[in-house]
């Protein structure tokens, strides 16, 4: 019985099963030069695709991309690393200088309790009250 030639199908891969692949194998690697046809392999019974012909161009544009998708993530990972360090040491400078600050009000205002005793000066008892509400928040 004569084999069907095989067509191009505009843009979709088409699949072939193993054993057709061995007896067909020059026409496919022909049809993959000419065509830029990409033609899928899978094993005889089973539709998953298992291994595929395609044109050479297609193969050679695929490696350097790979390569490109490497680089760019070791890139961004490089970056992200030096963001997460940068972060986590303004969170720690930011930590220090809170508690620089608040232990100079702590200062400040044991210093004004021994000058001006509470409860003498309303403008200071506002001041006070004001200090607290914002600790407690």
């Amino acid at each position: 019985m004569a084999v069907p030639a095989l067509t191009p199908d505009a843009g979709r891969p088409r699949s072939v099963p193993l054993r057709e692949a061995r007896t067909r194998f020059t026409q496919l690697v022909a049809l993959a030069e000419l065509t830029d046809t990409v033609t899928l392999l899978t094993r005889d019974g089973d539709p998953r695709p298992v291994a595929a012909i395609v044109p050479a161009t297609a193969a050679r544009s695929a490696a350097p991309a790979r390569a490109d998708a490497d680089r760019l993530a070791a890139v961004t990972a490089g970056w992200a690393r030096r963001l997460d360090e940068a972060h986590r040491r303004g969170a720690q400078r930011h930590a220090a200088e809170l508690r620089a600050v608040t232990t100079a009000l702590a200062e400040v205002w044991a210093e004004l309790d021994r000058r001006i005793p509470p409860g003498t000066d309303p403008t200071l008892a506002r001041l006070r009250a004001a200090h607290a509400d914002l600790l407690a928040g």
